[in-house]
Order: C-alpha cells, then structure tokens, then sequence
C-alpha cells in the first residue's frame, strides 16, 4: 500500500467501514427479530419488528452518506493531484541581499560614538 494512490486508499477502507457498518446492523435487526419472536404478546412483537426494520433502514441510509463522503473525499484527491502534476513550477532567481544591514550597523557605530 505504500505506493497507492492515496484515493485508492480512502475507497477501500470506506469498503472497509461500509461493510462492518453492515454486519452490525444485521446483528442487530438479527438480535430485534429474535426477542419479536419470543415475545408474548403480539403488539412487543410489532414493536420489536418495527425496531429491526427501523435498524436496517438507518443503517443502510448512514452507509449510503458514508460512501459518497468517501467518494467525493477520493475523488477530490484524485482532481487535485492531477493539478499538481499537470501545473508548471515557476523557479524564482533568489535576489541579492540589500545593503540595509550595513546602514544599520554604520548608525549604531555613530550612536556610540557620540
């Protein structure tokens, strides 16, 4: 990884995230769906029901956002490494040092003089 692209990079630990973001979810509309069926009466079930679909629906939304953030982020990247590579650098001539030093030094010379 040490030679990828930096862009590269940032989609495949958005992968990364996306999918753990997922198994969680589905662990816990999983876990939800376990205590709807062990429930005893039929309107804790509903609810538990409701929760599970309600899990995977804000899972799946939180995932989707994660994705294109890290999308725009790579591709982002990506546009301003291109316009690194592609602008000319312009190499400036360093200038002579002015003799402003020298005048400063010849004013404190007459400053202790006096």
């Amino acid at each position: 990884m040490a030679d990828a692209d930096l862009d590269v990079v940032i989609r495949q630990l958005a992968r990364q995230l996306h999918t753990g973001l997922m198994t969680r979810a589905k662990e816990r509309r999983d876990r939800f769906n376990g205590l709807a069926a062990k429930a005893k009466g039929k309107e804790t079930a509903d609810r538990f029901k409701m929760m599970a679909k309600a899990t995977m629906e804000q899972a799946t939304a939180a995932a989707k956002r994660l994705q294109m953030s890290a999308d725009n982020v790579a591709d982002s990247y990506a546009r301003s490494m291109r316009i690194a590579a592609s602008t000319p650098v312009v190499v400036k001539v360093a200038k002579k040092a002015k003799e402003k030093p020298e005048k400063k030094a010849k004013k404190a010379k007459a400053k202790k003089a006096k």
